[in-house]
Formats: C-alpha cells, structure tokens, sequence
C-alpha cells in the first residue's frame, strides 16, 4: 500500500447542538468501579448540548486479559462508529494497551470520507499519530471518560470545571481559533524562546514505539512541530531511553519546540529531575520547552489537537491555539 508523507490536514466537521457522542471502548475494559465515572461522562457531555450514546462494548466485566475486548473486535465496533453518519464525535472511555493491536484493521478511507473527533490520551495517543499520519486527521489528545470528565473533572474546583467545560465545547464546536490556553502555576520555563508550529505528540512512550512499525510518523511531520509528551509510571531512565530514541531517528533535530506535561507515578525523579534529563537529551538544541503542563495523566487535561498551529512562549509561559480543530 502506497502512504502519502505529507496528506494535507484534515479537519472534522464543528459539531451541533444535538449532535449524537458515543463513548467507546478503544482500548481497556471497565471495571465495576468506574461505571459511575462513565454515567458522570454523559452528563458532561449532554451539559454541553450533545446527545451521549455507549457502544456495546462499553459493558462492566466485559473483558479479554487487558482489553475491552479482541483487537479485532474493537477495530470492527470503531469502524462502525466511522461509518456511521449519525455520530458526530468519540469518547474513548479509557487509555490501556490495545491499540498497536489492531492499526492494521482500521478503515482510512472512512476517516478521509467523514472526519469525526477522537477523543482521549494515554494509548489513544498512538491512535491519533497513526490517523494524523495517515489521513491528515486532526487528534484531540483530550480528557476521555473514566479518568477524565468523569474522573479528574469531577474532583476540580468548580471553577475549573466550568472553565474546562467552556473550552472542550468550543474545541469541538467553534471554528475560530481557541487562543491562549487557560495556564497554571505549575508551568514551567525549562528553556526560553517562542515558536509557533503545528501540534504533534502524546505519552512518550507510544510516539517511540510507533517509529518501529509500519505505521511510523513520517519524519516530515515533525519538521517546525511542537512536540508535546507526557508518561505515566516507570522510571526516570526510561523517559531518558525513549527521548534517545527520537534523538537518534532524528525527530528532535526537526522539532521547533517541546511541550512537557506533568509526570506522574515515575520513580526516579528524585534523584533526576525531569527537566535535567529533558536538556541533558536535547543539548545545543536551541528550542524553547515548557515543562509541567497539564497533558495527559496527570490531571484535567488541556487539549492538544495534533496538527493543530500553536503558539509556544516558554519565558512566557503561554501556550495558544492559533487555527480552529474543526471545520464548518
């Protein structure tokens, strides 16, 4: 099969009021204890004007060893979710360690016919490099149900949430540029200077182990990007290994910038602070870097729609959303 570099960026259509979301299974099953997690979703998402559906998958103590179910079966209900001209958008209800299992069973074409968000990180993450790589899809790495709008969103201050619920309906629905993203003190400058470039990245670990396989992100991808990651668990000497990784296939020498987000659960960082480790990979890269974000598993999450224009000010410590992620 003949794969274009560089497939021009695809953007879904804004979604409407009343428009159908389904949470899906893309990758863990659900255990008993977070259907309530699943329930609050819903309501999330109906606050923000949209009908909210579960797939059949979504089912508590449905499970085969880590996931939902069989690769073969997610990619066949995903697939369906695609075609389906009646949903609008897709809610992974969590992350988990599913989804190199069945890229090769994914329908392109339906994703190129009718482009629809894709919501969530963690191993959803892979999901949107491979389709950005692919398609030109436009990813939301965004909260997802279980640890997100159900979990992290519930335990916020209630001004937050209101914030939050404020820019994950405009990322979905408006067609002019978000701008500035809502920052905190927890960001960091790790090293000065402002950039502006498309958007591409997710949990470490999934951008380096893509790269092996057939459905790597062409290296053209990252060229001008800010690069955004974040890890769960592990150890520091991983984050260093997998930062190698790109330095030697040479994504790091094509990156104009570096969004990191708040590591969670990596031992190790104690005694190597991550930022140490970040410079000590990047040496005389002359790139701006802004550590501790909120991207990924540490908390609510910012979104990062990947191939998305931003503006990156590390001194600053602004980060800003420069074209919509959707389209009219």
């Amino acid at each position: 099969m003949t794969v274009s570099a560089s497939p021009r960026l695809l953007r879904p259509r804004a979604l409407r009021p009343g428009d159908l979301v389904v949470i899906a299974a893309l990758s863990g099953p659900l255990p008993s204890a977070y259907e309530r997690n699943v329930e609050q979703t819903v309501a999330v998402l109906q606050g923000m004007g949209f009908r909210v559906r579960r797939a059949p998958l979504l089912q508590v103590g449905r499970q085969r060893w880590w996931s939902a179910a069989a690769p073969a079966e997610i990619a066949a209900e995903l697939n369906g979710l695609l075609r389906d001209p009646e949903v609008r958008a897709i809610v992974a209800s969590d992350g988990g360690q599913t989804v190199f299992g069945y890229l090769d069973l994914i329908d392109f074409e339906a994703i190129r016919a009718d482009p629809k968000p894709i919501l969530g990180y963690s191993d959803i993450s892979l999901l949107h490099l491979v389709l950005h790589a692919r398609t030109g899809l436009v990813g939301f790495h965004a909260d997802m149900a279980v640890p997100g709008f159900g979990g992290h969103w519930q335990a916020a201050p209630a001004a937050r949430r209101a914030e939050l619920e404020k820019l994950y309906a405009r990322l979905l629905t408006d067609t002019a540029a978000i701008g500035a993203l809502p920052a905190s003190p927890s960001w960091e400058c790790w090293r000065p200077g402002r950039v502006q470039g498309p958007l591409i990245g997710g949990v470490i670990n999934r951008i380096a182990l893509v790269q092996a396989t057939p459905f790597a992100v062409p290296l053209e991808r990252f060229d001008g990007a800010v690069l955004f990651w974040e890890e769960l668990g592990g150890h520091a000497s991983y984050v260093w290994s997998y930062l190698q990784v790109m330095r030697h296939s040479g994504i790091l020498d094509r990156i104009a910038g570096m969004v990191v987000g708040i590591p969670r659960d990596i031992a190790g960082l104690d005694e190597s602070p991550l930022a140490e480790i970040v410079l000590d990979v990047l040496g005389d890269r002359d790139i701006p870097v802004l550590g501790n974000v909120e991207i990924g598993h540490a908390g609510p999450n910012l979104p990062m729609p990947v191939g998305i224009r931003a503006d990156l000010d590390a001194q600053q410590r602004t980060l800003s959303l420069l074209d919509p992620a959707v389209a009219r």
